[in-house]
């Protein structure tokens, strides 16, 4: 199959909706599909919709618009998927459910990334039939428990969490608490915290260290270096920070909030006003939630598998083999302009950064 997926693929640290294109598209790949980013050529099979937003606003190469008009001039047999992981409800804005349900009218289906999200949208009107929840997952080649901390024995307990993004609903209210905590006798001799991503602003942290956002075995490396991971973030359809840390075998202190605790329960505690509680009972009972975490079963290679099957069950549904390409004039003109936008994206952008890096550099010397 060729398929498109609507994103640009960041190296580097660039929030989760990147690494789910990453390990996508490897797996595709893999499995001896061609995959492109871009709507460019005109024998596309299946369109994976990751975010209907312009460029620039985000990520994405494309919207249901430019779907929409290469279904109508060039090929009308194919397969749209969208993908939904954003909500009103997770940065408290008033716009984005109601857009997602309307460039979901271009897809054939739609996949959630929690089933808390897939419930915002069928309480809209979305119909259920056409939809359905894949879990997110990390890379198991980067985010594994090889050598990662195994007891905490009488050293202090490491406490860790990591964010892309630096809004106020990833938590910081917690980590702000538990920064204060640390400056207590009660704590300041058991507890280290650790922020790993962009900071917030408008919050201080004296008495924890913060680490730059990283990414991939860098993170990997960092997050194995502590014994338990929490989140604080509320309205979360998914997320990826505590799936990286689950996958690296640390118990999961999280909120009960949003699509976190579909990937959190059995892997570790929920607190509400009780953290300093559950963080001591996990404390206590560190060795058995740390068992847990081997039997952990997010994975970006289960996420890519379950993809995978859908789109097979899409194509033998749709029959690919009858296939018939517009050659109409307005066709070829839309597969043109999208060939010389992706060069410019690919060469001459990349070239001409790559010179002004050069340029900068010599001026620094």
């Amino acid at each position: 199959m060729r398929i498109s997926i609507g994103s640009k693929v960041v190296d580097g640290p660039w929030g989760g909706g990147n690494l789910f294109v990453k390990n996508l598209s490897s797996y595709l790949k893999s499995k001896g599909n061609e995959v492109i980013y871009d709507l460019s050529k005109p024998n596309i099979d299946l369109i994976l919709l990751t975010d209907p937003r312009s460029r620039k606003e985000s990520s994405s190469t494309f919207n249901h618009i430019e779907i929409q008009k290469y279904k109508e001039l060039v090929n009308e047999n194919v397969i749209v998927v969208q993908r939904i992981n954003e909500c009103d409800e997770r940065k408290f804005t008033n716009n984005i459910n109601k857009y997602n349900l309307e460039t979901s009218h271009c897809a054939d289906h739609i996949v959630f990334v929690s089933s808390w999200l897939r419930d915002i949208y069928l309480n809209l009107g979305m119909r259920k039939e056409k939809t359905s929840v894949i879990l997110a997952g990390a890379n198991k080649a980067i985010f594994n428990d090889f050598n990662s901390k195994i007891n905490i024995g009488n050293e202090k307990v490491n406490l860790v969490t990591h964010h892309w993004s630096a809004h106020k609903n990833k938590g910081f209210e917690i980590y702000s608490k538990i920064d204060s905590l640390i400056s207590k006798s009660k704590w300041s001799e058991k507890l280290n915290f650790t922020y790993i991503g962009n900071m917030n602003s408008d919050y201080n942290f004296l008495n924890s260290q913060i680490i730059e956002p990283l990414a991939g075995d860098e993170l990997a490396n960092e997050l194995k270096k502590h014994h338990i991971y929490i989140t604080g973030s509320i309205n979360e359809p998914s997320g990826n920070h505590h799936i990286e840390a689950a996958q690296c075998g640390l118990p999961i202190l999280y909120k009960s909030s949003g699509g976190i605790p579909e990937y959190c329960e059995g892997f570790g505690l929920s607190f509400d006003n009780d953290l300093e509680i559950k963080l001591e009972e996990m404390i206590n009972n560190y060795e058995t939630y740390r068992e847990k975490m081997k039997q952990y079963p997010f994975s970006a290679e289960n996420m890519s598998e379950k993809f995978y099957d859908l789109f097979l069950l899409l194509a033998q549904k749709r029959n690919l083999d009858k296939k018939s390409y517009s050659r109409k004039f307005a066709g070829r003109l839309f597969i043109y302009k999208n060939k010389f936008l992706v060069f410019f994206r690919d060469y001459l952008f990349f070239r001409f950064r790559a010179l002004l890096h050069k340029l900068f550099k010599k001026v620094l010397r």
